[in-house]
């Protein structure tokens, strides 16, 4: 089947395109700016046009020979966005009856009871439903509520104000009741309608297997992320419009993203039927005798969560950032997401040239700790070392096991060796005592120039608000020890040079 994907650069769309690779659908992706999938490892296997919705002459071509469209495109975050939603769906209603496409299928939103007054972000996403619903091409509109994912601008919402603040005076509108749905099963759901007799135009409510107020949804978030239980005091004062500028401060999704998804939570999002999930089939998983078996029909709130957050390893999780703190990480996201979501990541990163060819930095990088020590402020590596006993961790007393070669799984101080590519990479899990996750990645690269290129990187993933407040209060100390490390790493291999040759790379 010929698809065509509109708002690949997307949340939504970024990761069903390369799903419906996967089902063995031909893709098409539509853009403003092809230069924006430059990035995604799927693009050299789907055709990409550049298009405007807002520009009906631009759609023919984009149209041409496909079946399926997947109108995954809004304005939100726009003054105007409500009229230009409404006049792109209105162009790809016309664009795609005139092309002959069999179906249209749309994300949208809950859909309020009739005698309240919608948001303008609801109030838009029914009025798009309706235009297509009209269009002619037979449509399948599926009302989705929070979306639980790294990346999804609601999950990150709820990902920072639970996090942030360990308790909150809260709007009554935490009390509201919300049917959350986790990103696959929206994905699966997605794929799904495609294959939908041709006389279904309808919309479908879809959600997950709870129903949780958001104040439920914020303390679950926490016992799954392996925080203290939050402590929640709801109030009438706060107003959407003050809470949304409150949401705007914990967090960093962008005020004009929050406002009107703040104003959408005044509504309750529960699905009010289950039509979908019986016209189409369930997931499968394989057992071990290579056959399928069936799977529950949508994710809890808790897995989806665990899902989002990485903890479920061998996951097809997409989105994990696997650079950085391989198989532990959390799940990240996409290069084609917002560059505020994915949750709180603190990175100290240097990069230094070296005037001696890579084996001899990596022989420096490898034989780093124990006696050897890590090349800057050792004072300063003594106190921490100290305070971390006190606080029950490992301190630096554990050292190293081989004064030359490092394996992986292997202890080396207060850090644990994850992960070596000989020669080239050494990344270290910190196992001391801090509220959150840290890594040390040390890289020795070559140079044009004939030397080589030294990187190191320092990640901290925060857990709750003493994680931040911990980074915080390091920080002023990173320009003496990681700045240090760096010069004093890059230095020593270049008098490595002088003393002796390269000793040759161990394979691992």
């Amino acid at each position: 089947m010929r698809c065509l994907v509109t708002g690949a650069t997307g949340y939504i769309g970024g990761r069903l395109a390369p799903r419906l690779l996967e089902a063995g659908h031909a893709v098409r992706c539509l853009s403003r700016s092809a230069g924006r999938l430059r990035d995604v490892p799927w693009k050299d296997r789907v055709e990409i046009v550049e298009a405007d919705l807002l520009d009906p002459s631009s759609l023919v071509a984009a149209l041409d020979g496909i079946e399926v469209v997947y109108f995954l495109v809004h304005s939100l975050g726009q003054a105007d966005f409500e009229q230009r939603d409404r006049q792109a769906a209105t162009n790809m209603a016309a664009a795609a009856r005139a092309a002959g496409v069999r179906r249209i299928i749309y994300l949208g939103g809950p859909e309020p009871p009739a005698d309240e007054h919608p948001s303008a972000h609801l109030r838009s996403r029914a009025e798009v439903a309706r235009i297509l619903l009209a269009s002619g091409v037979p449509t399948v509109v599926l009302r989705a509520p929070v979306i639980i994912g790294s990346g999804s601008a609601s999950f990150e919402m709820l990902r920072h104000l639970t996090e942030r603040l360990p308790a909150m005076i809260t709007p009554r509108w935490v009390s509201n009741r919300i049917q959350p749905i986790a990103v696959r099963d929206v994905l699966r759901y997605l794929i799904g309608a495609a294959d939908l007799p041709p006389e279904v135009n309808r919309g479908f409510d879809i959600g997950g297997a709870d129903v949780l107020t958001y104040a439920e949804m914020m303390r679950r978030y926490a016992r799954v992320a392996g925080l203290p239980r939050r402590i929640i005091l709801p109030t009438r004062v706060l107003s959407p419009w003050l809470s949304a500028h409150w949401v705007g401060l914990i967090t960093p999704v962008p005020n004009a993203i929050a406002r009107p998804l703040v104003a959408s939570l005044v509504h309750e999002a529960v699905a009010h039927e289950n039509d979908l999930t019986e016209l189409l089939p369930g997931p499968t998983e394989p057992t071990r005798g290579g056959k399928q078996k069936a799977t529950p029909d949508v994710l809890g709130f808790d897995e989806s969560v665990r899902l989002a957050l990485g903890k479920i390893r061998d996951a097809d999780v997409e989105t994990r950032w696997s650079t950085a703190s391989g198989g532990d990480a959390a799940a990240e996201p996409l290069p084609s997401d917002p560059k505020w979501s994915g949750g709180s990541l603190y990175l100290d990163e240097r990069c230094r040239p070296v005037e001696a060819p890579p084996e001899h930095l990596w022989r420096v990088i490898e034989g780093i700790g124990g006696e050897n020590g890590w090349y800057s402020f050792p004072l300063a590596w003594s106190v921490r070392g100290w305070l971390d006993r006190l606080a029950g961790g490992v301190g630096l007393r554990r050292g190293r096991r081989d004064q030359h070669r490092l394996r992986v799984g292997e202890a080396l101080d207060w850090w644990r060796v994850e992960e070596i590519e000989p020669g080239s990479l050494l990344r270290l899990r910190a196992e001391m005592k801090v509220p959150g996750r840290a890594w040390l990645e040390m890289r020795a690269e070559p140079s044009p120039s004939g030397g080589s290129v030294y990187r190191q990187r320092a990640v901290f993933l925060p857990r709750g608000l003493a994680g931040h407040l911990y980074w915080a209060s390091v920080l002023p100390f990173h320009g003496l020890v990681f700045a240090g490390m760096a010069r004093n790493i890059t230095a020593e291999a270049e008098e490595s040079l002088r003393r002796r040759p390269a000793q040759p790379v161990a394979d691992g």
